[in-house]
């Protein structure tokens, strides 16, 4: 049932110095749940990089006084949950403290600091910190659950350093509950369904097995979870991670935190050996409060730019990972500042 699409296709061209005819290999790929596509050719891996080279970035990592997230300045410097909604102000985990995001994209908006150093490369990062925090997200799930049912759908996100679009470089990661889910998040939840009402059978777990047995992209497993690397990925080193039994994110008990940061972890110490240094992570989760039998819960890690000074991506998780725009200036506002102009 399950079917790897793709079309290869050639591109003729005489290449500089000698201008000596060359033949480029370009692969249309197709999810096998989606239908969403993406290209590769292997060779684009040599083109220049202009302003890429190995720079100092000493003065991007290095620890500003007035970081908001740094031990010393969090509790002046972020905000506190109303007392109705969390009577401590803030959530605390180890290392990690969760607090509302000082400039909120949705109703329900968190932030959550993975550690108490200003910057860690993605070697640094140990079970326990994502163990922490991740747990810290679950509790603030809990709460919102109880208080707002139409609010359902969660999503647990990690934009790590300015090339991720993350705004401050102390690892944090956001979470958020919403009433509808974001626009690929319901693609994967139609696609699923259809697929059990022809197959039969859990997409995501027809495609671990499948994976497993031709080996190709498989990468391993612990005893909650499988991980892959994406057939048509949508970002570089795209990294799959298929729960086994659940379907949302508040269903995950303590196991399976574990495993889930264990294996986050895994794959940052693969990215550091790789050469990246920063990454977006987002999970896909089914509404709160059901069990879905055609649905697994699922996140995905892509690579982004190697961290350059004076550089910050504007294309975050939501743009990348979701299809949706995080956009800052009104479009009336932009109307009204062009205007004159015209």
């Amino acid at each position: 049932m399950i079917e790897f699409a793709k079309v290869l296709r050639h591109s003729e061209l005489l290449a500089p110095p000698a201008f000596e005819r060359d033949s480029q290999s370009i692969e249309y790929r197709q999810d096998p749940l989606t239908g969403v596509r993406c290209r590769l050719n292997v060779r684009r891996a040599r083109r220049p990089r202009q302003g890429q080279e190995p720079a100092d970035i000493s003065q991007v990592i290095q620890k500003p006084s007035d970081c908001p997230f740094c031990p010393e300045n969090i509790e002046q410097a972020t905000p506190q949950f109303t007392a109705d909604l969390c009577p401590q102000g803030r959530i605390k985990r180890g290392q990690s403290c969760l607090f509302p995001n000082l400039f909120p994209f949705a109703e329900h908006h968190a932030t959550a600091t993975l550690t108490h150093d200003h910057f860690l490369p993605l070697d640094g990062f140990h079970q326990q910190l994502l163990e922490d925090n991740l747990s810290a997200a679950a509790e603030y799930l809990a709460i919102v659950h109880r208080r707002d049912k139409a609010a359902r759908f969660p999503l647990y996100i990690w934009n790590h350093l300015p090339p991720s679009a993350a705004s401050i470089v102390h690892p944090h990661v956001q979470i958020l509950v919403e009433r509808r889910p974001t626009t690929y998040q319901r693609r994967l939840l139609a696609a699923s369904g259809r697929y059990f009402r022809k197959a039969g059978s859990n997409y995501w777990q027809d495609l671990v097995a499948e994976e497993r047995r031709r080996g190709e992209r498989y990468i391993g497993d612990n005893r909650s979870l499988s991980v892959i690397a994406s057939y048509a990925p949508q970002g570089n080193r795209e990294v799959q991670i298929i729960f086994k039994e659940a379907s949302n994110l508040l269903d995950l008990d303590e196991r399976q935190t574990s495993d889930f940061a264990e294996a986050v972890v895994k794959v940052l110490r693969g990215y550091h050996r790789m050469g990246a240094s920063s990454l977006n992570l987002s999970t896909f989760s089914a509404a709160m409060g059901h069990r879905l039998e055609h649905y697994s819960l699922n996140a995905k890690i892509i690579s982004r730019p190697t961290l350059q000074p004076f550089y910050k991506n504007d294309a975050g998780f939501l743009e990348r990972l979701h299809y949706e725009a995080d956009i800052e200036l009104e479009p009336e506002a932009l109307a009204r500042a062009l205007r004159a102009h015209f």
